[in-house]
């Protein structure tokens, strides 16, 4: 990094996020009680010092690549009215001795300036991973940095949340300095066919079609089914002015040709099957806008 770490600001270290930007998650119940729950001992922060407790406020968030933990904990500083400073693990880590435990020095101290901020650390396990017996210079160097985190964690007085797709890399004195748990799986059938409704608008399928096409895309991840709705409807928009195939089957192909899922999940059935699954078949082609909706620009 250019500047000296005494003189870094937020946004040499990640992104920030503001609450006006935030979209609502669609979870699962487990996740949703588990949030409610955060979120209303937050709240009552006044009713928790009478009988001696402070709310929680280090929380980390693990599962599945695409299952929306950013959108989450985004969602949640939205709701506390805080603007997330969204930190990935390039931003910090350095290959120049000490300076990945600078850096990290450096981000909590920015981050416990004046004006509050939700502290969120996206791939948390590449800098969380588990101490081990120094066998080179890189692991005591790791080593030294993960100390120094556990360090900052311990004296950071803002919310933090922490996201890893690998709960079981992160160091154990790590994962006990955060309050909170919540795992992310990938959503049931209920909530794919939220997510698709929700990344199709303005078209909307009717139920029988939506119920087919959410079974399809079973185990989806939410990344997943927003880039299959976008696709299709930049298909519908881009296709005709520049003369592509624009046949239902022909579409749906070329989707699945340009959008794999992640290689660590599992491929959903309408991957397997392509067009000819029955998914396919069910949909009304072209899509139909929802009610109340002009044709896209």
């Amino acid at each position: 990094m250019a500047r000296r770490p005494d003189d870094q600001k937020l946004d040499d270290f990640g992104e920030m996020l503001h609450p006006r930007e935030a979209a609502e998650p669609i979870l699962a119940k487990p996740v949703r009680g588990a949030l409610l729950e955060w979120l209303t001992e937050i709240w009552a922060e006044a009713e928790l010092q009478a009988v001696g407790l402070k709310p929680r406020r280090k929380a980390i968030f693990d599962g599945p690549p695409g299952v929306g933990k950013t959108t989450l904990a985004h969602h949640l500083a939205a709701r506390l009215g805080l603007p997330m400073l969204a930190v990935r693990p390039e931003r910090i880590i350095d290959s120049y001795l000490g300076s990945t435990g600078r850096n990290l020095g450096a981000l909590f101290d920015a981050a416990s300036g004046k004006e509050p901020v939700l502290l969120f650390l996206d791939e948390f396990d590449a800098l969380g991973l588990k101490r081990k017996a120094a066998q080179s210079g890189a692991e005591e160097e790791r080593n030294s940095f993960v100390n120094t985190l556990l360090q900052c964690i311990d004296h950071f007085p803002g919310y933090l949340i922490a996201a890893t797709n690998f709960a079981g890399h992160i160091d154990p004195a790590i994962w006990r300095r955060f309050d909170v748990h919540i795992a992310l799986d990938l959503p049931g059938q209920f909530e794919r066919e939220r997510i698709l409704a929700r990344y199709l608008v303005p078209f909307e399928l009717p139920p029988p079609a939506l119920t087919a096409l959410a079974a399809a895309f079973q185990p989806a991840s939410p990344a997943l089914m927003r880039a299959f709705c976008e696709a299709i409807k930049r298909n519908l928009v881009v296709g005709p002015k520049v003369g592509w195939p624009m046949e239902r089957e022909t579409v749906v192909d070329r989707i699945l040709a340009a959008i794999q899922p992640h290689p660590d999940l599992d491929r959903p059935r309408l991957w397997r099957l392509g067009a000819g699954d029955p998914a396919v078949a069910a949909l009304p082609w072209p899509l139909p806008l929802a009610a109340g909706n002009g044709a896209p620009a």
